[in-house]
Formats: structure tokens, sequence, C-alpha cells
């Protein structure tokens, strides 16, 4: 037997702070923000699937995700593009292929919006 899971349990995502990033990315994902700050630098987004935690404790300015490491799902890349637009989120690409784009969180992590 395998004991390595061919399984992503979570993303940490490196944060400047914690209870702005929580609310920005809440807000984003149109999820609660009620969750306990773990240990006073984790916050445990509450995700379906792989989860992600918000991680203030390493949070380098190298540490900064330059390229997506994991990508959001949508169902319309259009709908998306525009809710992002509407949110006045820092839009890094137009949609490319008709499939995805990529944006910045406040702290500068490149990330990746992509329909599925």
């Amino acid at each position: 037997m395998q004991p390595i899971l061919n399984q992503i349990g979570t993303t940490f995502i490196p944060v400047k702070n914690i209870e702005q990033a929580r609310d920005w990315y809440c807000d984003l994902l149109g999820v609660p923000n009620d969750e306990e700050i773990t240990a006073g630098h984790l916050y445990i987004l509450p995700m379906q699937g792989t989860g992600i935690v918000l991680d203030s404790k390493i949070f380098k300015e190298e540490a900064i995700y330059k390229i997506p490491a994991f990508h959001f799902n949508t169902t319309d890349i259009k709908a998306a593009y525009e809710y992002m637009q509407q949110k006045d989120v820092d839009i890094v690409s137009k949609i490319e292929n008709d499939h995805w784009f990529t944006f910045r969180d406040p702290d500068g992590n490149l990330l990746m919006v992509c329909e599925c």
C-alpha cells in the first residue's frame, strides 16, 4: 500500500494581515468569515474540495505567488470576469482562450479563475 495518497489536502497562501485577507477572500468567495483564526496567523477558508489556508506567518515578498499554484473553478468565465471587475479586483489578464484569467489578491499573489 502506498503511504502517500494521491490527494491534495490544502493549499497555503501567504498573506500580510490575516484579518484583512480573511475578509477579502471570504467576500470574494461568498463564504462566511466567522471561523476562528488559529494560532494568531492561520485562517482556514470554508471551501468545497481542496482547502485553502491563509497564513500570515509564512508571508515574505519572495513567498508571494508569481505564478498561480491553483485555480478557482467557475462554470461561467465571462460572469466570473465581470464579477471580479465589479469587486475592483486587480485583474492581470483578459479572458484567455475563452477559458481562464489571472488576478492578484491584495498581497500580490497571482491567482487564476478557470472555467471547468
